[in-house]
C-alpha cells in the first residue's frame, strides 16, 4: 500500500514539474540577473525577453505545446501586457520595473513581462494534457466565462469603484463549488475539489512572485527601500487570475469538461 501511494506520488510531482518547466525556467532567468553588472553589453529586460522567446520557441520545436495551447498562450500575453501598462502608469503605480535602457519596453514596461503570466496559462494547458484532467459537475461554460470577464475588469476598475474581489471569490465557490477534478496518477486516477486546487495554484504564484521582487525585477510601493514579503492578501488576487486563466484554457479543452 505505502509503494503503490509513494508510486502515485512520484509520478504527480515529476508530472507536475514537467508542466511548470516554462514558469521555472523564467523565474531562474528572474534570479540568474538579479545582479545586473554582472550582465553583458545588454539590458537585463531585453536579456529577460530574449530568453523568453528562445524558451517559447524551443518548446514549440520540440512539441512540448501543442497548436491551440500557443494561440491561448499568446492571448494571455496580449491581456497581460494590457493589464501591465495599466497598473505602472503614473496614475497608477501599483508596482513598477526598473528603468535600465531597455529596447523591448512599451509604456515602460519590459516585453519580457507578459511572459511571467502567460507560464501561468502555460501550465494549466501543461498539466491538463499531462495529468488527463477529466471533470464531474463542471458549470455551465457561458456562466465561467462571465465570471473570469467580470474577473479581468474588476484589475481595472478597482481602482476607482468598489472592489468586487471578494464577491467574484464567492461567486466562484458557488460557480465551481461541486466541481471535482480528476486527475491521473500512473494508473489511478484521483480527485479534488477544484476551488481548492485554485486556491493551491495561487499560493504557489504568491511564492514566485515573492522571488521575483526579491530579485529585484519589479517592485511594489513600499518594496522601495527594503525588500518585504508582498503581503498574503495578493492571493485572492492570484486566485482570480487563476481561475481567470482556468476558464480561458477550458476554451480549447471542451471534451473533458464533459462528466
Amino acid at each position: 500500500m505505502i509503494r503503490s501511494y509513494s508510486a502515485e506520488f512520484v509520478y504527480f510531482s515529476l508530472r507536475q514539474a514537467w508542466a511548470c518547466l516554462f514558469a521555472a525556467l523564467m523565474l531562474l532567468g528572474l534570479i540568474l540577473t538579479r545582479d545586473s553588472s554582472l550582465l553583458p553589453a545588454i539590458s537585463r529586460s531585453d536579456l529577460l525577453f530574449l530568453y523568453a522567446i528562445g524558451i517559447q520557441g524551443l518548446l514549440i520545436v520540440c512539441r512540448m505545446e501543442h497548436r491551440r495551447e500557443i494561440g491561448m498562450i499568446v492571448v494571455f500575453h496580449i491581456l497581460a501586457t494590457l493589464m501591465e501598462w495599466f497598473k505602472t502608469s503614473p496614475a497608477i503605480g501599483s508596482w513598477h520595473y526598473p528603468a535600465d535602457g531597455s529596447i523591448f519596453r512599451v509604456l515602460g514596461v519590459p516585453l519580457y513581462a507578459g511572459f511571467l503570466y502567460s507560464a501561468v496559462g502555460s501550465y494549466i494547458a501543461r498539466a491538463w494534457r499531462l495529468l488527463d484532467f477529466r471533470f464531474t459537475n463542471y458549470p455551465p461554460v457561458m456562466a465561467t466565462l462571465v465570471l473570469a470577464a467580470i474577473a479581468y475588469l474588476n484589475f481595472f476598475t478597482h481602482h476607482f469603484i468598489y472592489d468586487m474581489r471578494w464577491i467574484l471569490i464567492a461567486a466562484s465557490l458557488v460557480l465551481f463549488g461541486r466541481c471535482q477534478v480528476h486527475f491521473r496518477t500512473g494508473r489511478q486516477h484521483r480527485r479534488m475539489p477544484i476551488v481548492l486546487g485554485f486556491f493551491l495554484v495561487a499560493f504557489v504564484i504568491w511564492i514566485a512572485e515573492n522571488i521575483g521582487t526579491y530579485a529585484k525585477a519589479w517592485a511594489y510601493p513600499n518594496q522601495e527601500t527594503n525588500w518585504e514579503l508582498v503581503h498574503w492578501g495578493k492571493c485572492t488576487a492570484w486566485y482570480l487570475l487563476m481561475m481567470l486563466s482556468f476558464v480561458l484554457v477550458s476554451l480549447i479543452n471542451r471534451k473533458s469538461l464533459r462528466s
